[in-house]
């Protein structure tokens, strides 16, 4: 006995979209780096001894790279999902239409033996 089967060609559309998780994780990874240069590249060549003049406490080179990756990452994630969001509407126009085959196959139930 041969199985019922529903064949059917269709038209559909389709469009390519940038993967927005990978955009965000690289945009975090730039937020990283940034701190990192930010952090060495304004040292102003302090040791963890000397005071800060503003409140004249101290803050060790780590502090001091948490602080500012507290800014860095969450504006490198904005970024990076700015660019994901542009590349989005600037690729997603382009969207093309393909032919599609699709086929349903559907089994008898187990014990009908008909």
């Amino acid at each position: 006995m041969t199985d019922p089967a529903e064949h059917r060609i269709e038209k559909a559309q389709l469009r390519r979209a940038p993967k927005y998780g990978v955009f965000l994780a690289l945009g975090a990874a730039l937020g990283i780096i940034a701190a990192l240069i930010l952090t060495f590249a304004f040292a102003g060549g302090q040791d963890a001894t000397d005071e800060s003049p503003f409140t004249g406490v101290t803050y060790t080179t780590t502090q001091v790279f948490g602080f500012v990756a507290l800014i860095c990452i969450p504006v490198g994630l904005a970024l990076g999902g700015v660019v994901a969001l542009i590349l989005d509407r600037t690729v997603g126009r382009r969207t093309r239409e393909v032919t599609v085959d699709h086929e349903r196959h559907v089994e008898p139930p187990v014990g009908d033996e008909d």
